[in-house]
């Protein structure tokens, strides 16, 4: 299958489930091979450009067309940034889907040789360090293209400052196929 046709099948999915949610009916996409297929996905919504939310699995652990459906619904009411999608908003949205690839743990020294080990642009990063874990998809590097800014940033996501440095840090990398909605519904 094309990438293309994959992406619009994912997105198809993802804004289905969320009318589903909201009362609206839509057609039911057959189900395919590949979506039963373990994967990862992040669901994220814009309105007016601005975040209205994401969410998503970090790891495959269950088919793809159930991973895509349930952090579409996640993104669109359960992110707690934000107040649930409502019906006048699901018109307006635009919704990107990201296939995550199997996160890789990194190997590195120092933070700075953490640093220079990112690929800007390219890599999805997890964080994790006890309890404290966070990620940025690679989309993130679009706002934060300086590696030390990007990782400061997610530290703080992860609720650590900016500044803090353990050797027990662990730093993993992904990469993701990112498709999103061209033109608005409803």
């Amino acid at each position: 299958m094309f990438d293309t046709d994959k992406g619009n099948t994912l997105l198809h999915l993802a804004r289905a489930a969320i009318g589903r949610e909201l009362g609206f009916i839509s057609h039911e996409l057959p189900r395919s091979d590949w979506l039963e297929e373990p994967g990862a996905t992040f669901v994220t919504l814009t309105l007016d450009t601005q975040l209205r939310g994401c969410i998503g699995s970090l790891e495959a652990h269950r088919p793809l067309i159930d991973d895509v459906r349930a952090n579409a619904v996640a993104s669109a009411f359960r992110d707690p940034r934000f107040d649930p999608l409502s019906k006048s908003e699901f018109g307006k949205v635009f919704i990107d889907v990201s296939l995550l690839s199997q996160p890789e743990p990194m190997r590195f020294k120092s933070e700075q040789d953490a640093l220079e080990q990112l690929n800007p642009g390219q890599d999805g990063v997890i964080l994790a360090y006890g309890r404290h874990r966070a990620t940025y998809l690679p989309q993130v590097w679009a706002q934060l293209p300086e590696p030390r800014d990007f990782v400061g940033h997610l530290k703080n996501k992860a609720g650590l400052p900016d500044d803090f440095w353990s050797n027990d840090i662990q730093l993993s990398r992904y990469t993701v196929q990112k498709w999103h909605e061209v033109e608005k519904h409803g």
